[in-house]
């Protein structure tokens, strides 16, 4: 699309703030849906996967949640090419409908205890009907306003779409924390969790209203009215290298970053706090809103800047900073939120010497495995304190030991007891914990 059609002054003035205001409440309001399950992932696992044990259910929970990004691409995919048939504002009322629909059926599905093998299904196709939606909805987002902004503030308007992620997610934080607070935490743990998922049917209608109001790009009507000839965009976009390196280069080069940066910044970190450091999960939401609240704007500023000095050094400066930050980044939070645990591990590194053979992989989607042995129990220990540790190799056929600095502890082998006689489970580690 060249300058001109790009910056049709026509475009300018309240039409264009209309048009970004529309298209990033829209957007946020997509995020939010999408972000209430990130956010109630530990009570989600209990109900849904409560029958595989405390760590895997999570973990399956987690995936679900992935299960969103998967689809992403494909919906981006479907819904960029519908929207270059049927128009953007067409796009925009499906892909919000379909997220609307799916995000209030999760707050009514049955659980597990309830429906059995059928509850876990539908949850991940909710998930997939949200991941299809999203996938369109942000990127058509940013190509409407891009197809509306004159060039030298196409970075700064864009923006605007990127702070969506962020207000989404304080969105879903905010109804979380006051539905908390209003029916309580065991009311909330136990039904409560679902009425962040209901409002949503109140959004989709806010949003269905706002939409309504939008019209057509200048861009895409202009495209439309000039385009003649029959087009084949994803075999030009895939299969002609001139296209396709291009979109290689955006997908591994610039997205898979972002991607990684965004997500282990928002919701690793907040899984980190509250299953390994052991954070109380309302100091977690404080946490988390706080940040997000502040990076808001952040967009919006290296929006701008990218007008200045380019798309490229920006982008560059983020990688990096990702890069060079992270880990002095996660071991300053758990000298932070857990002292006494990074003291006790700097101090005393805990290490299992166990037979490789004895060690299984804990993770059992069906709830059948047993993790009997005597290095199963140690780790598992261990990962219930949130205690890291290195493994060391032993004989065969000896019982696993722990060694916490210079001192060695005989793990137990749970297959040789009876119910009786057979080990507490992990201890829950609070703030202050300084190890097993």
């Amino acid at each position: 699309m060249n300058a001109k059609v790009s910056g049709d002054p026509a475009a300018r003035g309240p039409g264009l703030r209309t048009v970004v205001g529309a298209s990033a409440a829209g957007t946020a309001f997509e995020w939010y849906d999408f972000f209430i399950f990130g956010s109630l992932t530990a009570i989600i696992a209990r109900h849904f996967y409560a029958e595989v044990g405390e760590a895997t259910s999570y973990i399956l929970a987690l995936l679900t949640f992935g299960v969103g990004f998967v689809v992403r691409p494909l919906g981006a995919l479907v819904f960029g090419w519908f929207g270059d048939q049927v128009g953007r504002k067409t796009t925009f009322l499906v892909t919000i409908t379909l997220m609307g629909v799916a995000t209030v059926a999760i707050g009514l599905l049955p659980d597990y205890s309830q429906a059995g093998i059928i509850a876990p299904i539908l949850l991940i196709t909710m998930r997939i009907l949200q991941g299809f939606a999203l996938g369109g909805e942000y990127g058509g987002a940013a190509i409407f306003v891009a197809e509306h902004s004159p060039n030298e503030k196409r970075g700064f308007l864009t923006g605007w779409i990127q702070t969506t992620a962020a207000l989404g997610l304080i969105g879903a934080l905010v109804v979380i924390i006051v539905t908390r607070l209003t029916v309580g935490a065991e009311a909330f743990n136990e039904w409560g969790w679902r009425i962040p998922f209901l409002l949503s049917a109140f959004l989709l209608v806010i949003s269905l209203w706002i939409r309504m109001k939008l019209h057509e790009s200048p861009a895409f009507q202009r495209m439309a009215a000039e385009s003649t000839e029959k087009r084949a965009p994803f075999k030009e976009s895939f299969l002609t290298w001139r296209n396709g390196r291009f979109v290689l280069l955006a997908l591994f080069g610039i997205m898979i970053a972002q991607g990684a940066v965004w997500y282990a910044g928002y919701f690793y970190t907040r899984f980190f706090m509250e299953r390994v450091l052991k954070v109380e999960v309302a100091t977690v939401d404080a946490l988390v809103l706080a940040v997000t609240v502040v990076s808001a704007f952040l967009y919006v500023f290296f929006g701008w800047l990218s007008d200045r000095v380019g798309r490229k050094p920006v982008m560059l400066f983020g990688m990096i900073l990702a890069l060079v930050a992270f880990f002095p980044g996660f071991q300053a939070l758990t000298r932070a939120a857990n002292p006494a645990l990074a003291e006790a591990q700097a101090s005393a590194p805990v290490t299992i010497i166990a037979d490789p053979a004895t060690c299984a992989v804990q993770f059992d989607p069906v709830g059948r495995a047993a993790f009997a042995s005597s290095c199963d129990l140690a780790k598992g220990v261990l990962s219930g304190a949130g205690v890291s540790y290195r493994n060391e190799a032993a004989p065969e056929g000896t019982t696993a030991m722990v060694r916490i600095g210079d001192r060695l502890i005989p793990s137990l082998e749970a297959s040789s007891l009876d119910a009786a006689g057979a080990p507490p489970p992990a201890p829950m580690c609070r703030r202050g914990c300084a190890g097993p």
